[in-house]
Parts: C-alpha cells; sequence; structure tokens
C-alpha cells in the first residue's frame, strides 16, 4: 500500500478493510501480492483483522441489493481505484485522496457491521432427537423435527423463512396483506394461512399441505425474496397443492411429482414415531439420523433404494436396521458411532413390494 510515505498511519483494521475491498475490485498484480503477503505476516494481528474484515465483506453481499449498500460499496470501490490510479503521482493532494478513501472504505464496513449486529433474521434450531414448537410474533407456529433449523425474518410488507436443514411444520396465522414463505434450497413455498410441512432431503425437498393452500415456486438465484410468474426475476410455479397431498421436487433438476398422502400418518412424526410406506432405504436411513447419534450410513448404492415400510419409534436404529435386514440382504458393519450398511452377498429374495 506504500503506507511509509504518502499515507497517513492507519491502524490493523482499517488497513484490513482496505486490502479487503482491494481484493475484491481485482486481482493483485505481483508487486500488490507480495506487498499484502509482507503486511499480513509482520504482525498476527494483521492476520487477525484481515479474517474478520473478509467475514464483513461476505456479508456484504446479504444487503448488497439495498440502497444505502449499492451507495456506499461504489463510493469505496471508486475511491479505491482513484488512489490507485495515482498512486506513484507526486501530488500534494494524496493524502486528502487517500483519506477519503479511506473515510469511504470505513463507512462501508461501519454500515455492514451495524447491519449484522442488528439483523432482524432469528434463527430456530433442534439438536439430534430434539422437538421444538416456537410461537412467532404474527401467531404462526412452527414444530421442528430434529436437527432441523429454521431461520425467520418478519418484515412489513412479508414473513420470510429459510428451512436450512431438517423438517418444519408451518401453522400460518392467516394475514393476506404479509404472505409467508419457506426457502427449502431453491424451491420457495408461498402462503397466507395455511397448515403445512417442509422437508429438506439429500437433492429433493417435500412439501405435504394439510389445510388451505400453498403455490411452491422455483427460486431464481438472489436474495431470497417473494417471486412470481412473469415479474422479470425467474418465478416459474413448479406446483398448486390441495390438502391431502405431497409433493416431491428435486432442487437438481427439474422433476417433480405430486402424490395423495394420509395427514395422521405423515404427521407421526411429531410425536416422535416415524411412519414409512415404501420410502427408499435413503429417506428413511436421512429420517432415523435425525433422532440418533449413532448414525446410519448406506455404503453400497445398490440397496439405497429398498423400499421402506414400517412404524419406528424415533433414534431407535437398531430396530430400524433389524426390521430391514429382515426384508432385504442388508449386513450390518458396526463402527464407533455409526452403523455402515452394506449389500449382504446370499441368496436371500428382494420382496417386490415397489
Amino acid at each position: 500500500m506504500n503506507t511509509a510515505e504518502s499515507q497517513p498511519p492507519v491502524g490493523p483494521d482499517e488497513q484490513a478493510a482496505l486490502w479487503c475491498i482491494r481484493f475484491a475490485d481485482g486481482h493483485l498484480d505481483g508487486a500488490e501480492q507480495s506487498e499484502f503477503d509482507l503486511w499480513f505476516t509482520s504482525d498476527p494481528a494483521h492476520g487477525k483483522a484481515f479474517e474478520e474484515a473478509v467475514a464483513i465483506w461476505q456479508g456484504i453481499d446479504m444487503v448488497a441489493d439495498t440502497p444505502e449498500m449499492i451507495g456506499f460499496r461504489a463510493e469505496a470501490v471508486e475511491g479505491l481505484r482513484r488512489v490507485n490510479a495515482r498512486r506513484w503521482a507526486p501530488d500534494l493532494s494524496r493524502r486528502w485522496r487517500w483519506s477519503g478513501a479511506l473515510a469511504a472504505c470505513l463507512a462501508l464496513f461501519l454500515l455492514v457491521g451495524t447491519w449484522l449486529l442488528n439483523d432482524p433474521t432469528r434463527s430456530y434450531e433442534t439438536g439430534i432427537g430434539e422437538r421444538r414448537v416456537v410461537m412467532l410474533e404474527d401467531g404462526t407456529r412452527l414444530t421442528l423435527d430434529g436437527a432441523t433449523r429454521v431461520e425467520v425474518r418478519m418484515d412489513r410488507d412479508q414473513r420470510r423463512l429459510k428451512l436450512v436443514a431438517g423438517r418444519a411444520l408451518f401453522d400460518v396465522a392467516h394475514d393476506p396483506l404479509r404472505p409467508l414463505s419457506v426457502l427449502a434450497r431453491n424451491r420457495l413455498t408461498i402462503a397466507t394461512g395455511t397448515s403445512f410441512s417442509v422437508e429438506l432431503l439429500p437433492r429433493q425437498m417435500r412439501v405435504v399441505l394439510y389445510e388451505g393452500k400453498v403455490e411452491v415456486l422455483a427460486q431464481a438465484a438472489g436474495p431470497h425474496r417473494l417471486l412470481g410468474p412473469g415479474d422479470g426475476s425467474g418465478g416459474t410455479v413448479i406446483a398448486a397443492l390441495v390438502p391431502g397431498h405431497e409433493l416431491v421436487a428435486s432442487t437438481e433438476g427439474r422433476a417433480t411429482r405430486i402424490d395423495a398422502t394420509e395427514a395422521t400418518r405423515s404427521q407421526t412424526w411429531e410425536t416422535g414415531v416415524l411412519s414409512f410406506d415404501g420410502e427408499p432405504l435413503a429417506i428413511a436411513v436421512e429420517r432415523m439420523n435425525r433422532d440418533s447419534k449413532n448414525k446410519l450410513v448406506i455404503a453400497d448404492a445398490s440397496i439405497a433404494d429398498f423400499p421402506i415400510s414400517g412404524v419406528f419409534t424415533a433414534g431407535d436404529v437398531e430396530a430400524f436396521v433389524e426390521g430391514a435386514g429382515a426384508l432385504y440382504p442388508i449386513a450390518v458393519v458396526r463402527e464407533p458411532g455409526q452403523l455402515v450398511l452394506k449389500r449382504e452377498t446370499g441368496v436371500k429374495k428382494i420382496p417386490d413390494n415397489r
């Protein structure tokens, strides 16, 4: 940064902020990279400050579309460009230009830091084998399955929730002027007042509708916002559900299907009972693992699609593997903290109950 002669002294936090923005503005040349390496390694405080600056810069993306952020970010980056363009020119006003760029950078980081500290998003989560009921400020009730996390943000014109992992039941308080959306990977479920569950599984998500109506949309890349067909932002309705039906949607492609489902069976997980009706072994294992510290691991892809039917106590993996092993050629290898499922070599016939 040529700090020795032309720039006023600044602390590690300010230097880290400036380096972070210069990296974001483009690749450093050889001399600049050497300068950064020297600065980074010359003092342990520099490394810590830079890591914190990077974390803040990454947080900028979460509010990148706000008018304040657009203005501050543009001003900070432009200030750095002006400084870099004139860094070798003998100019008595260089100190003032550097001070202006520094002020813009620090304003940017102060804005993001303040936003992060006052982030209105709240997170609710459960551990393995835990279930939790949460009442939101609008009267909406969330029921979280084991190993589940939901992020909630209540705005004046919409209620935005994100299922990060696991499964949750949403009993939505009716508010037609403030729709509620649940983002699960790249699929967005929208409702105003209804009861439904959303579940994240490997490579797919599932929505079961109990009351009311919901629409499930393909979520365009970018911030979590409500999208609609024809709004220019990429929102496309992929399904409109009626009560008593389940949507199974790939999160890696366009494959979707809607199946009739029995409400009482699909809600047994709330009471710690898992009911399977022909689900693939891989799905059943994913659900069993939410309640057990001894994880089930499928080590042979050839058994992943074996259909599983039956009722099991959540977390009782011993009974589960015993039942699955009685029907299919599945061998169990016990290892610390996990039960590895493999295909058993033998003559056991696979039942044709798909």
